[in-house]
């Protein structure tokens, strides 16, 4: 024993065994830390997904609503507004004339179909929002206001035009009311919003076609006459004129726009540059224009069948229509390209100009015809 303590003066204390009860404490205290670690990180993973999945919801939606409304044929539009079958039709849907279906019938209708679609579309009627996703898709928006405004022509020509058949003669109530409910400004979204007022003219257009069909109000008319169409295209042709001039202030090569403006003489309108941020507004509004002028046109060729015919303005009508439908065929690249020249990079907004020109040129032609054919 003496040996053992002048070998180690100092002797440590030897170390004890841990009783059950601490190393349980320990256990508890190791799992409960790396329980509160394991919860963090999923709490943060969790966020951070549902971040993810709500962003990708938020754009896969955008898309879909900035898809433009697929084509309709404007006969069976006005067979089913009116609840005639097919069958009960003479003819297909590549034909001429619809004996089954009162003169003016189907232009009307076509007229209801593009506002209702302007409000039921996916998204439905978006340029009044102000609220996200809505409030940040200009495209969209720039295209309804286009369709818009060929919607409002359209149903001032009804007005004005097409159901009157002289000057002294009382206008339609539901095409009076239309034109006003489709003239109300776009952006207004409280009370009363844009869409209500769209609807009641909706509403007010289909009261007209029923009219129309029906014979007993003898202010719902349609005349089909040669005049009554050049007057309509002669606001066509001013329209189609703006959407060419714009769309070419666009192309971004001041050398090409000199080109494609001049000829004009001392008076000629000099077009400053559009802004980088307003071409593709300038695209989708020449675009949804486009759109609803197409199935107008449509429309038309068929309640004006014979008088198209007598005038041999058949050539002219069908170039209207094929310019239109290669004005709106569907765009493949997700954004409006502005390429220079022949470079490596389409330019979107000369390729429309350029259908819309030759459009504007045939609607020039036919209502030339229409006058003096």
């Amino acid at each position: 024993m003496s040996t053992d303590t002048l070998r180690q003066p100092n002797p440590l204390p030897e170390p004890k065994d841990p009783t059950p009860e601490s190393a349980a404490s320990g256990g508890a205290d190791d799992e409960t830390a790396g329980a509160k670690s394991k919860g963090g990180v999923s709490w943060t993973a969790t966020l951070f997904g549902s971040v993810m999945v709500l962003a990708a919801l938020a754009i896969g939606l955008g898309l879909w609503w900035t898809l433009q409304p697929p084509k309709f044929d404007v006969i069976v539009n006005a067979q089913e507004m009116l609840g005639i079958s097919a069958g009960d039709d003479e003819r297909g849907g590549d034909g001429e004339s619809a004996p089954q279906l009162a003169v003016g019938a189907v232009t009307v209708a076509a007229a209801a179909r593009v506002a209702e679609t302007l409000l039921d579309k996916p998204g439905g009627y978006l340029h009044n929002d102000v609220l996200p996703p809505g409030v940040l898709m200009d495209n969209i928006t720039s295209w309804e206001y286009g369709a818009l405004t060929e919607l409002r022509d359209s149903v001032r020509s009804f007005r004005n035009d097409f159901s009157r058949s002289q000057t002294q003669s009382i206008e339609n109530i539901y095409l009076r009311e239309a034109d006003s409910e489709f003239n109300f400004d776009a952006d207004a979204w409280f009370l009363p919003s844009a869409e209500e007022e769209y609807r009641q003219g909706a509403v007010a257009l289909r009261a007209y076609l029923d009219a129309l069909v029906s014979g007993e109000d003898q202010t719902a008319r349609f005349y089909a006459r040669a005049d009554n169409l050049s007057a309509y295209l002669a606001v066509v042709e001013k329209r189609l004129g703006s959407y060419g001039q714009r769309l070419t202030a666009s192309v971004g090569d001041a050398e090409l726009t000199a080109a494609l403006t001049a000829g004009g003489g001392v008076g000629a309108q000099t077009l400053d540059p559009t802004a980088w941020d307003q071409i593709d507004n300038v695209f989708y509004e020449a675009r949804g224009y486009a759109w609803a002028l197409l199935h107008m046109m449509k429309a038309l060729s068929v309640d004006f069948g014979d008088v198209l015919q007598d005038k041999n303005a058949e050539i002219s009508k069908q170039q209207i229509i094929r310019d239109l439908e290669l004005a709106t065929m569907r765009k493949w690249s997700p954004i409006v390209l502005n390429g220079h020249g022949y470079g490596a990079l389409a330019n979107h907004s000369l390729v429309l100009a350029s259908y819309i020109a030759r459009a504007n040129a045939a609607v020039l032609d036919l209502r030339m015809l229409l006058q003096r054919g």
